[in-house]
Parts: structure tokens; sequence; C-alpha cells
């Protein structure tokens, strides 16, 4: 699999932190939370994952024909935002 990193994602892993081997290790290992099945052009999801105890969401898009994995955004889930185990939004 290839990952594409846009630039805006660079800025927002620079800003928090996190390197693409992370990332590359949360959309391998981590867990889908979210699916958005309609999105274009390719269906994405909302994946939850750690870097060592530091939760981390990253919402990305599979395009199947080429084998790559766009990545759309990374961030640090915000607890006042999210359930305490990050797979929710607070209503």
């Amino acid at each position: 699999m290839q990952y594409f990193f846009s630039e805006h994602v660079f800025k927002r892993m620079a800003e928090r932190h996190f390197s693409p081997d992370i990332i590359k290790d949360v959309i391998k290992n981590g867990m889908v939370i979210k699916e958005y099945p309609d999105d274009t052009p390719y269906p994405s999801r909302l994946i939850l994952g750690y870097d060592n105890n530091r939760p981390l969401h990253i919402v990305s898009a599979y395009d199947q024909n080429n084998d790559m994995e766009y990545i759309i955004t990374v961030y640090e889930p915000d607890i006042q935002l999210w359930t305490a185990d990050f797979t929710k939004r607070r209503k």
C-alpha cells in the first residue's frame, strides 16, 4: 500500500508532532470508529489509534484500484468533545 500525505496533513503532523510512521501504524492497526461510505472520490473513515498513551484520530480514504491511502487529516481528540475512550462524540 502507498500513502499520500497532502501539504495540509504534513503541516498538521508537524504542529502536532506526529510522524508518518505513526500515522501508517495507526491506519494498519487502529480501530475504525466511523465510516463515510458516500464520501467522494473514495469512501473515508475515522480511525482511532495511539502513539504510546496519546490518542490519535486519522481521517483517511482508500483507493482500492491504486492501493493508495489518502490521509485527509490527523489530530489528537479533545476529551471535552469525545467520550473517555475517544470513540464517540459527546452530545
